[in-house]
């Protein structure tokens, strides 16, 4: 039974949710990335049209739950930082809209209603928080969290009394934990075990300038006691966009990485959502080079404050962040020992001609439709910055055959661009994985098979000198 649709608007996507109480159906209607929303619905037993609560792309709204036809939002509506408000469907003129619980100067990352009260969870420079809220938007204290991480998962439902939680950071693996409302207790379930004794190992936070003099915020993680003497292989990790931020999560690659003696770097640039949406739209469209710009301001100040030198820093990143990764080496190939691009976004004049690329326009722009966008797109278009005679950081591609997201196109001529005009000092790779995508979903056999061949290689490469 076709339950709605809209072929007046094909861009459009629906995701459908019955209330809890079962009394309605809602609707959150979406177009291609952009994180703005409509709001529709209707009763559960009522097959007339739906009510069409917002109807204006101007806002995220987040359904939360509702008390009869009172509904509870989480959006950043005059709110960037987001807030909860409470819309009578009775009464829905704005008048009537209600805030209970105002934004903060940390960013909403997700919220929902857990023993008939607000868990909302912050980000706090680029690290997760969660904070209680009674349904009148009272606060009632900080749940602490084992360590400076993420929750990447919360589950719970509105009359329960306990709420449960994934918990994890660069030195603390995957762990589920409990939540009692009653005890106020957070207690630990299970932890997978690990052959690693992060005991010899630390993370910490540092700010440093971009090239604009904006502060970003900067993880890293090494040995306890490393000698900054210039001499540390590191790894620098960056994405940059689409609202997605980098939060410290746990990744058993990096730890290879700890155990040989580098240091892993992941850099919280403009273009992410961890400071809002200005965060955000600093690294988008026209401002895109503000992302190349704080990746290069990382690398710049790891190796002028004694953790790494150019011929040992490595740089690392996927998708979006292949793109990052891609742009950068091409503005500043003297900057970096070793290069892994994976997944890219290479071709910004004709990317979005292929696949998914056509949702990705609000964040990059349409050199087609466009004269300015063509000209901040070409500016840093990695393959259109390739130049002939250079010597270029020695670098491996990485894609699939079949990868629909982000077609292998990009990562082959870019590939081709740089064996091209490279002057031949260090080598460029590509490698194509076969019968996979573009990463979710991947078997763990092709999972390590890559990471062996990427890490070894820039391991090796930082380690010619």
């Amino acid at each position: 039974t076709l339950v709605y649709a809209r072929p007046d608007a094909p861009n459009l996507g629906f995701a459908p949710e019955i209330t809890d109480d079962g009394r309605y159906l809602l609707l959150h209607v979406w177009d291609g990335t952009d994180t703005r929303n409509r709001i529709y619905y209707r009763p559960l037993d009522s097959d007339d049209e739906f009510i069409r609560l917002i109807d204006v792309m101007e806002a995220k709204y987040h359904f939360l739950g509702n008390d009869g036809p009172l509904f509870y939002f989480e959006t950043d509506l005059d709110a960037e930082n987001g807030r909860i408000i409470a819309i009578p469907t009775d009464q829905p003129d704005r008048a009537n809209w209600r805030e209970i619980i105002p934004q903060s100067e940390d960013v909403i990352e997700s919220s929902r209603m857990v023993n008939n009260r607000f868990v909302v969870m912050r980000l706090h420079h680029a690290s997760h928080r969660l904070h209680l809220y009674n349904l009148d938007g009272a606060a009632q204290g900080e749940i602490a969290l084992p360590a400076l991480g993420s929750v990447m998962a919360l589950t719970g439902k509105r009359e329960h009394s306990q709420m449960f939680l994934q918990f994890m950071s660069f030195l603390y693996p995957p762990t589920i934990f409990r939540y009692d409302f009653a005890a106020g207790q957070l207690t630990p379930l299970y932890q997978p075990q690990v052959d690693f004794n992060p005991d010899e190992y630390e993370t910490t936070q540092v700010f440093y300038p971009s090239k604009d003099g904006t502060r970003i915020p900067m993880f890293l993680t090494g040995k306890k006691g490393l000698a900054r003497d210039g001499n540390n292989p590191t790894l620098l990790y960056g994405y940059g966009g689409f609202n997605i931020n980098l939060p410290p999560l746990f990744a058993p690659t990096r730890l290879a990485w700890l155990e040989m003696g580098g240091i892993y770097a992941q850099a919280n640039l403009r273009g992410g959502t961890e400071y809002g949406e200005t965060w955000h739209q600093a690294g988008m469209l026209g401002n895109k080079q503000n992302v190349f710009d704080d990746f290069i301001a990382a690398a710049e100040w790891l190796i002028a404050n004694g953790y790494t030198r150019a011929e040992r820093l490595a740089i690392e990143g996927r998708s979006n962040g292949g793109l990052l990764v891609a742009a950068c080496l091409t503005q500043r190939p003297d900057l970096f020992g070793a290069v892994h691009c994976g997944v890219p976004v290479i071709d910004m004049l004709r990317y979005h001609k292929f696949s998914a690329g056509r949702y990705w326009t609000p964040e990059y722009g349409n050199a087609e439709e466009d004269p300015e966008h063509f000209r901040f797109l070409l500016a840093y278009s990695p393959l259109h910055n390739v130049r002939p005679g250079m010597t270029y950081p020695a670098t491996i591609i990485t894609t699939a055959d079949t990868d629909d997201r982000v077609v292998p196109m990009h990562a082959k001529k870019f590939t081709a661009a740089l064996q091209t005009n490279d002057s031949g000092q260090n080598p460029i790779l590509l490698r194509v994985e076969t019968k996979a995508g573009h990463g979710l979903g991947k078997p763990t056999g092709k999972l390590i098979a890559e990471a062996s061949d990427v890490y070894s290689f820039l391991w090796t490469m930082l380690k010619r000198t």
